[in-house]
Parts: C-alpha cells; sequence; structure tokens
C-alpha cells in the first residue's frame, strides 16, 4: 500500500517520472504495479503506477485519469523495463494508449480480439472464430 497519492495530468507525466526515478532525493527505482481502473461508464478511465524507493522505503502511488474516447499517456517503459509489460497488459484490457512505447500489442487476448475487456463498457463479441463466447447473467454467473 501506497504512503501518498497523487494525481498528476498525462501531459507532463514521463518528465515527472523520471525526476521521480532519478532525483536522490526520491529515488523511486521500482515499479511494482501499473493497473489500469474504469470506475463507471460516466467517468474517466485511469492508469495508476505504484513506485517505491528501495533506499528510502517509501512508496507513491500516481493516478492519470483519461478521456474514454482518447485515453493517451506516455510510456514509462524506458524509465521500469518491467513497465512493457505492465502497459501492454493494461493496453490489452483498458485500450489505453501508452505513447512511445516500443512494442504495444495484446499481451492477453488474441492479436484480432474486439474491445477492452476490462471497461465498464465493453460488450463480448458473440463468437469468435466460429466458438460460441459465453455470456454472463448477472443473477446467475456463467451460462
Amino acid at each position: 500500500m501506497a504512503d501518498h497519492q497523487v494525481e498528476l495530468d498525462s501531459a507532463h507525466w514521463f518528465d515527472i517520472a523520471t525526476f521521480m526515478k532519478n532525483d536522490p532525493n526520491l529515488s523511486f527505482d521500482q515499479l511494482e504495479c501499473i493497473t489500469g481502473v474504469d470506475p463507471g461508464e460516466d467517468s474517466q478511465l485511469q492508469t495508476r503506477y505504484n513506485l517505491h524507493s528501495m533506499e528510502y522505503r517509501h512508496k507513491i502511488e500516481v493516478v492519470i485519469r483519461h478521456d474514454r474516447e482518447n485515453p493517451k499517456v506516455a510510456s514509462i517503459e524506458q524509465l521500469w523495463r518491467i513497465g512493457d509489460w505492465f502497459e501492454r497488459e493494461t493496453y490489452d484490457m483498458y485500450g489505453i494508449i501508452y505513447e512511445g512505447h516500443r512494442d504495444l500489442r495484446r499481451i492477453l487476448c488474441p492479436d484480432d480480439w474486439e474491445g477492452w475487456p476490462l471497461r465498464k463498457d465493453y460488450e463480448g463479441q458473440e463468437s469468435y472464430h466460429g466458438i460460441v463466447v459465453p455470456k454472463m447473467k448477472e443473477e446467475e454467473g456463467w451460462e
């Protein structure tokens, strides 16, 4: 769990992330997680970054909000290499674009999958290559 949480503008995220990693008084040398959040159909998507300083043993969660129709933020994979996998997963599940990512493509779903499965407004495909995709009934669980 983070010691602090801050919300930042996506336009300045890469410069701030670089500072947070390289400043000797902060030294956020470890990226623990990147995750997407969709609070609901009428709200913005979020990217949440959990950073940790091994030297100072402090943690912070950075929240970036995105427009649902055009969710974009600068990639930080060149700062923390593990960001490569985290950004790809969040892209795959929420459709958030990480600008400057060297290989932003699906990592869990097939390349030709339609939509972003963890968005609240996601409507699944009826079939995938001739295979029926089961629908979930709200009251009963899986069909």
